[in-house]
């Protein structure tokens, strides 16, 4: 390990049970065999259409969760795409970028006094991540990545009318002479270049060049992620 790495936010994976993906459904949920045969299902935390990163025989691996409130015991965490591991829980990205934040490993969003989560903003929104020192306020969405074909990253996997609902709000406070930052984080490690997904939402990429004009920020990183951890990487290019 580098120093950089041990100086760098890791967020621990709790204890992991590793299975075989039969199959993912009803987006949210997903059956895997597990190594002692038995067939579970688990809590898939990923709305999107999870493209190259959900094909049935893979390698999975979950964390279990005893809360008698739960139905499903079991949440899917990790899956095994060959290329590289990749995170499926979209829960994962914004804890990570906080915590990257405040560990100073992005030098791009260094120098803010308090970094909160959750803040209401706009039209009934909430902006993932609100950096402020004295009257600076930095507004960061963070989305989650995880379609990589051939290399290239792209975003989103599936149309997102609230994806492009941020774009607009993340503009109005620039307006408001705020700064606004969209943080792809890309949960995998075989990435090399990133661009929005035209093909799949044209709205959104004509959208996000817009805010781009519009003053909105991009930043785009990648992540080192194993069996005991995740933890943010380095920048990675991006075309628009």
């Amino acid at each position: 390990m580098s120093e950089n790495e041990k100086k760098s936010a890791l967020l621990k994976w709790p204890r992991l049970i590793e299975g075989v993906l039969i199959k993912r459904y009803k987006r949210f949920m997903a059956d895997v065999k597990l190594r002692n045969n038995h067939v579970v299902t688990a809590h898939c935390p990923n709305s999107g259409s999870m493209k190259e990163c959900c094909e049935p025989g893979r390698t999975v691996y979950l964390t279990r969760h005893n809360k008698p409130s739960r139905r499903l015991k079991y949440t899917w965490e990790m899956i095994d795409m060959g290329t590289s591991m990749v995170g499926v829980n979209t829960l994962v990205p914004n804890r990570l970028t906080k915590a990257a934040i405040l560990a100073g490993d992005i030098p791009e969003l260094a120098g803010y006094e308090t970094v909160r989560s959750e803040v209401k903003y706009g039209k009934n929104s909430r902006i993932d991540l609100l950096l402020e020192k004295e009257k600076n306020r930095c507004f960061v969405e963070v989305k989650n990545c995880t379609l990589v074909t051939k290399g290239l990253a792209c975003f989103p996997d599936a149309v997102t009318s609230r994806g492009l609902k941020h774009l607009v709000e993340l503009q109005d406070q620039v307006k408001q002479s705020d700064r606004s930052v969209m943080f792809y984080l890309i949960q995998r490690m075989d990435a090399t270049r990133f661009e929005p997904a035209d093909p799949i939402d044209p709205a959104y990429g004509e959208e996000l060049r817009k805010a781009v004009l519009n003053g909105v920020e991009i930043l785009v990183y990648d992540v080192k992620i194993d069996l005991k951890g995740i933890r943010l990487n380095q920048p990675v290019p991006f075309q628009l």
